[in-house]
């Protein structure tokens, strides 16, 4: 019988009940198993990558909208462009540059993944030991008494004695039929599978960081503008002091521009509190307490957009995105477990020897006529265990099943990711064109509004609109610019954040 057909009869045997001619035949073929390096169970197949040739149902347009305005730039869109490892310094902020690396190096988060990968590489080297023969020494000292009743077991009749066993004994359990290969290849994959997630780790680190980083920017835009819009309606309120004071306005129109000023002012204690919990995130990023003082501070003028946005190959995303890859190596790993699962119900094999040597006294250890020795053999196959082993083969197939599905899940994910970061990354410049004409429109409307107050050729409600209607303008060109910076970090991450380019990610495997 050949292999293949000897590999495919022991794989046949896993898919249903073992028949008793084929135990017999697992038998007569352990040697021969033993030489070929036959592994039963399926052998994994990395999944077939989607056939879509694009993320969005229409075709994506080359660059987005422009405005002149810093920050303002049209972003283009470059097919299958390469990602640097460190994307987020296409900011060109130095100061966020700075914040990352010390996040890298002290966030708890990313030492306890680093840590799990240790973990998952020693469990593979810990497997592999089963491949190999297991040695123990022992050395045995007893003192006896045996019964008068009973024959003394030594030559000379004493029933009183001591005796020192010193041996070696030598097992090894042959893997004839690949269980203890396809658990290792289990293990190794599951060791991939975090080192993926150790990638995953490393990219919401700095994706966060970015994240928080722009949040605070525009926290501060928000303060600014609050803090502006304040000033001109402390104007108006001058203004309309001097108009009262004149006749011209009656004293309601003074109290209602006090009050529209004070729930102005009622804005910024909100603003600064979120500004100030952000800040408390970025210490929490970087390993520190929020006690620690942070040099850095961010504003958007400080940010650079990047023109040039990468748009991966629908092919080549589910290499690149790290929570897809780690899915993919769960799906190998409980692949993989089916193998070990239909190992179990075959013919187990042990071979065992043991020599040594036993004495009355220590210094007669290993002279002439103490020694012993045994070699042995043993085969088990299971025969009936209440069909725990079938179960458990169910199980391991129902396992993989749920693993591809997950896998599945996974990857539509991580298309829908880019489409939504591209469906924004236009949107964003859209909406910044628009806001930045109704800010400029709003802040010359305020304009005339406060000069045709002074001549009194319109009533204070025309004011107080016009300075409402700025101020939500300014408030949404702050948010509009922040949207542009935040959803350009994001396709970044969607499309896997580029760790495949950075030097160190080598450095990370079977450590």
């Amino acid at each position: 019988m050949s292999n293949d057909k000897y590999c495919h009869m022991i794989k046949e045997t896993g898919h249903a009940t073992v028949r008793p001619r084929c135990i017999s035949l697992a038998i007569v073929f352990i040697a021969a198993a033993l030489m070929s390096g036959c592994a039963v169970g399926p052998n994994f197949q990395p999944p077939t990558p989607p056939t879509a040739d694009r993320y969005t149902p229409q075709p994506l347009l080359p660059q987005t909208t422009s405005v002149e305005v810093k920050g303002g730039e049209a972003q283009r869109f470059v097919q299958d462009m390469d990602i640097p490892g460190q994307w987020w310094m296409l900011f060109h902020s130095k100061p966020l540059n700075d914040l990352i690396d010390r996040a890298l190096k002290a966030n708890p988060d990313l030492e306890a993944a680093q840590a799990a990968l240790r973990v998952a590489w020693e469990n593979v080297y810990a497997q592999q030991g089963a491949l190999f023969p297991s040695i123990e020494a022992n050395f045995n000292p007893t003192r006896q008494k045996t019964s008068n009743a009973l024959s003394s077991p030594l030559a000379d009749g004493r029933n009183i004695f001591s005796l020192h066993t010193a041996q070696v004994a030598v097992a090894y359990v042959p893997d004839v039929f690949g269980g203890t290969r396809r658990q290792v290849e289990s293990f190794k994959a599951q060791a991939e599978s975090q080192r993926f997630q150790l990638e995953a780790t490393y990219l919401t680190l700095t994706s966060n960081v970015v994240a928080t980083a722009v949040q605070e920017a525009a926290l501060r835009g928000q303060i600014a503008a609050t803090k502006r819009v304040m000033d001109i309606q402390s104007q108006s309120l001058e203004l309309l002091d001097r108009q009262y004071e004149l006749g011209q306005i009656a004293s309601g129109d003074i109290a209602a521009q006090e009050a529209t000023l004070a729930q102005v002012q009622a804005m910024l204690p909100p603003l600064e509190k979120q500004l100030a919990q952000q800040r408390d995130l970025l210490s929490r990023l970087l390993g520190r307490f929020p006690s620690e003082k942070l040099e850095e501070e961010f504003e958007l003028s400080s940010l650079q957009l990047p023109e040039d946005l990468p748009v991966s190959l629908p092919s080549k995303l589910v290499a690149q995105r790290p929570d897809v890859r780690s899915a993919e190596e769960q799906l190998h790993s409980a692949s993989a477990e089916i193998g070990v699962s239909i190992a179990n119900r075959l013919p187990n094999v042990t071979l065992s020897a043991n020599a040594g040597s036993s004495a009355t006294a220590i210094s007669k250890l290993f002279t002439s006529g103490t020694g012993f020795w045994s070699v042995a053999a043993n085969v088990t196959q299971p025969i009936f265990q209440g069909g725990t082993l079938l179960h458990r083969q169910r199980a391991a197939e129902a396992t993989y099943n749920q693993a591809a599905a997950q896998y599945r899940s996974v990857v539509l994910t991580a298309f829908q990711n880019v489409a939504d970061s591209l469906y924004a990354i236009q949107s964003d410049a859209d909406a910044l064109k628009a806001t930045v004409a109704a800010e400029r429109a709003a802040a010359k409307s305020l304009s005339i509004a406060r000069t045709q107050l002074d001549l009194g050729q319109i009533s204070y409600l025309a004011l107080l609109n016009a300075e409402q209607t700025y101020q939500q303008a300014m408030i949404n060109l702050v948010q509009a610019f922040a949207n542009r910076y935040t959803d350009t970090a994001a396709l970044f991450q969607a499309l896997g954040g580029g760790w495949w380019n950075r030097s160190d990610v080598h450095d990370k495997i079977e450590q």
